[in-house]
């Protein structure tokens, strides 16, 4: 075939599979192994992958519904049910994956460099697009794809009109890298930092050493820190040809010295040329012959933060790596630009919300962009607001594919800004319901209020250089500057830490009740929703009133209803839980009022918590009053229980246990069906997996707030509550701070007041030094009462703060749980405490 010229019959012949034809041999441009990607039906092919919960078969049928007519499946998978589609069988559909991967590398000669470590990968990766690519043209990593589904992804997307790659590779345990080194073949490695990360299943740090190194077996030179010596010794006995950087002298790039300023470093470096000269020689690299062995340089970068001066050190070695003189090198280093590595969503002017990724413009970056886009379920309206990408040698043909992205997504309204996309704006009005265009920033932010956003979601997605953030800034709502920023891809890596400890038919209830205990109600269970949890549960039913209104059709469970709210229950398709005879009886008269049979509740047991429920001796007076009616049927039978994060009340658990089971077996032996049974919380899915049963109910843990899990799991804080100082002073001794002058200063003290108060949730309680923030990597106590919307904090001692800093009040620096703490409470009063004035901000990394 040609050279960028795939079928499915060519495909079954790489990774050697049993082709089960269908009508047509198609053309395949797309590869997929998310069902909630798709772009374009008629060119994708999809590969089965099974997941550690769910099996890969209703996802096929899903795709074949929506046009799809590709596939590679496991030899044993039924393909009969599928009329017209091509079917490859294949032993291990992940190995097909990479093998078609590193078959498409082997047809391109372009050289790639290849990227791992444990820290700051995605931002080298990044930064050497930005110095290298006047002189390459460069395909990348999309975001941080470095696993073994990741990584074969990107290689797919090299063609012939690249000159350069860069690709990410990650492992979480040994065997993995072999297959990336295959499909990536790099001829520059880039070794970042090695920490802890993804360390727990190897039995060493020499270990993970030697397997990362395995991606570089091939190279013809590696960028590694010198200065880490079991790295240096373990890389000169594995003899891959190595420049080391670092402070020690035996480093080729050595760091004589650093000097930060308010916002830029000066790096001053010492290049031994010899050992530049002596890998590019072998290399076959064209390179200047050094006048002196030693080469003294220095180059200055827009950062003073350790973590970008060691990865701008980093990406500097590699420009010599690849035969850049010193002098173009250093040139280089000051345009570095910060990486945003997140989508935000936020709040927007009339009811709008706005996703904001105004920094890059590649084709990669806009599918993720768009699928982030897709999770948003609170609007039917979609608008996309794009600029210019980067020049391309088809320029007709990447705006042609956008178009399609555009069309397939379902965009309602789209907004060219740039020359380009004005140039080429038919490719757009043939395929938008709605279009403008705009011939720069300027001119789109002259005539906004002529385009009347109202009740829609919008994605504003460009390159830096168009400044589109200026727009995003006009369509967010404006709020004080005290923040509560959610990481959703935190809550995703949570949920997936506690699925690992579930059996694949245990199902999952997130608890979304208390407006997602603080976090947001949609922004949470779109997340959740697209990465299909079981079922939600709210307090009342107007919450889930909300959620349906947004776009959340999971099963949603109400654990208070009251009678007046039975019909906004059942317009809604609500679940109700039930836990009295009375709530039990009027909801059973209203639903035959209505008309309707066998409507889903849920059945709460009391088993010692007595807070709601059915009592052990009312089961059988329960069971004859559900028996006689038809009108509702039980979904589930649940308890609720006192202490399962604390291991001394562990006899109570299991008491409590064994009544919710005795409840149980005396409602199923009444009843003609079955139900489901669910009785363990966070805490317990970790301390008590005994009692996973058909569900399990996950709440403060999704959010990273699980205490019980801590040794146990790895969970990550999702939210950070963080303010801004307003104010500086300095303060004599024997002077007084706040309210009824409890803040007695006892020495010169420098007092910063924040803008963040008790109406926005920071309790008062925490007042004259109780609670504390976290200042430039130190914590600062509270001086004073905390007021309704100013707290004073003592800073003395923290250098370099200026009004205007930004301050946290919890987050990962800080945890919530040490705040609620000092607070004398729970991390959920915490959390639910938020006030709605203070602005969420919703990222995906």
């Amino acid at each position: 075939p040609e050279m960028s010229v795939y079928t499915s019959s060519h495909i079954a012949e790489i990774v050697h599979g049993n082709l089960i034809k269908g009508e047509e041999d198609n053309r395949i441009e797309y590869l997929l192994t998310d069902s909630r990607k798709l772009m374009d039906a008629g060119t994708t092919l999809f590969f089965a992958l099974d997941g550690f919960r769910r099996s890969a078969a209703p996802y096929v049928e899903e795709l074949y519904t929506k046009g799809v007519r590709n596939f590679v499946v496991s030899s044993n998978f039924a393909c009969n049910s599928f009329p017209g589609a091509n079917f490859i069988q294949v032993d291990n559909v992940l190995r097909a994956l990479q093998n078609l991967a590193t078959w498409h590398r082997s047809r391109f000669s372009l050289p790639v460099i290849g990227i791992t470590g444990s820290n700051g990968k995605t931002i080298v990766k990044e930064w050497l697009n930005q110095l290298l690519e006047k002189d390459f043209q460069i395909i990348r990593s999309p975001k941080s794809y470095n696993s073994q589904v990741g990584v074969p992804l990107s290689v797919w997307q090299i063609n012939a009109t690249h000159t350069l790659g860069i690709f990410e590779a990650g492992i979480s345990q040994p065997g993995e890298m072999q297959s990336l080194q295959t499909i990536i073949q790099p001829a520059i490695g880039v070794l970042t930092h090695i920490g802890d990360a993804h360390g727990e299943n190897f039995n060493n740090l020499k270990q993970k050493i030697e397997e990362k190194l395995l991606l570089f077996k091939q190279v013809r030179g590696l960028i590694a820190p010198g200065d880490n010596l079991l790295i240096a010794e373990t890389i000169r006995s594995s003899s891959i040809p190595c420049i080391f950087w670092g402070k020690q002298e035996h480093c080729g790039i050595r760091i004589t010295g650093v000097q930060k300023g308010s916002s830029h470093s000066t790096i001053r470096i010492q290049i031994d040329s010899r050992q530049i000269i002596n890998l590019l020689t072998q290399a076959n690299q064209p390179h200047q012959p050094a006048a002196e062995p030693l080469v003294a340089c220095q180059f200055q970068i827009p950062f003073t933060d350790d973590a970008s001066i060691e990865n701008a050190i980093i990406c500097f070695s590699v420009l010599l790596n690849m035969g850049y003189d010193v002098e173009k090198a250093t040139a280089e280093m000051h345009l570095l630009k910060p990486v945003e590595m997140r989508l935000e969503l936020k709040k927007g002017i009339n009811n709008c919300s706005v996703i904001n990724d105004s920094y890059i413009a590649d084709i990669s970056s806009l599918r993720i962009a768009l699928d982030f886009l897709e999770q948003q379920q609170q609007h039917p309206r979609r608008t996309v607001i794009l600029s210019d990408f980067a020049e391309s040698n088809d320029a007709e043909k990447l705006y042609h594919e956008i178009a399609g992205l555009l069309q397939q997504k379902g965009i309602n309204r789209f907004i060219g800004i740039g020359s380009l996309l004005e140039k080429y704006k038919e490719l757009f009005q043939q395929r938008m319901p709605e279009t403008n265009f705009f011939a720069s920033t300027n001119d789109f932010i002259r005539q906004i209020h002529n385009l009347k956003f109202h009740d829609e979601t919008i994605l504003i997605k460009g390159a830096r250089t168009f400044a589109l953030e200026n727009i995003s800034s006009l369509l967010e709502q404006k709020a004080h500057q005290t923040v509560l920023e959610v990481n959703l891809s935190s809550i995703v890596h949570n949920l997936k830490e506690y699925q690992r400890l579930l059996k694949p038919s245990t199902k999952i209830m997130v608890m979304v009740k208390a407006f997602s205990y603080g976090s947001g109600s949609y922004e949470i269970a779109n997340i959740l929703q697209f990465h299909n949890v079981d079922y939600l549960a709210v307090a009342y039913a107007d919450e889930g009133v909300e959620l349906r209104k947004a776009g959340i059709s999971l099963p949603i469970m109400v654990m208070n209803p009251e009678e007046s709210s039975f019909h906004a229950i059942i317009e809604n398709s609500l679940e109700p839980e039930l836990f009295s005879f009375n709530i039990l009886a009027s909801f059973i008269q209203f639903i035959r009022h209505q008309g309707l049979k066998n409507y889903p509740i849920h059945l709460k047991i009391d088993t010692g918590m007595h807070r709601l429920g059915f009592e052990l001796h009312e089961i059988e007076r329960l069971v004859e009053m559900l028996k006689e009616q038809s009108f509702v049927k039980i979904q589930s039978v649940f308890s609720h229980l006192a202490g399962s994060e604390d291991p001394t009340l562990d006899d109570f658990t299991q008491y409590q246990a064994a009544q919710y089971r005795q409840a149980c077996a005396l409602i199923q032996e009444r009843l003609s069906y079955s139900f489901m049974k669910h009785i363990a919380n966070s805490a317990a899915i970790v301390r008590h997996p005994e009692l996973q049963l058909d569900m399990v109910r996950l709440g403060i843990g999704i959010y990273g707030a699980d205490e019980s899990a801590e040794d146990k799991i790895n969970l990550i804080e999702s939210a950070t509550l963080k303010t801004t100082i307003a104010q500086i002073k300095t303060i004599k001794a024997g002077e007084s701070v706040g309210y009824g002058r409890t803040g007695k200063i006892v020495r010169d003290s420098v007092i910063a007041t924040i803008r963040i108060g008790y109406a926005d949730g920071f309790r008062r309680n925490l007042s004259n030094g109780k609670g504390k923030v976290y200042l430039k990597g130190k914590l600062a106590p509270v001086t004073g009462r905390v007021a309704m919307d100013m707290t004073m904090i003592d800073i003395t001692g923290i250098s370099d703060v200026r009004e205007g800093d930004e301050v946290i009040i919890f987050g990962e620096q800080l945890p919530v749980t040490q705040l609620a703490k000092w607070a004398d409470t729970i991390p959920y009063e915490i959390l639910a405490g938020i006030s709605q004035r203070v602005q969420r901000i919703y990222f995906e990394e």
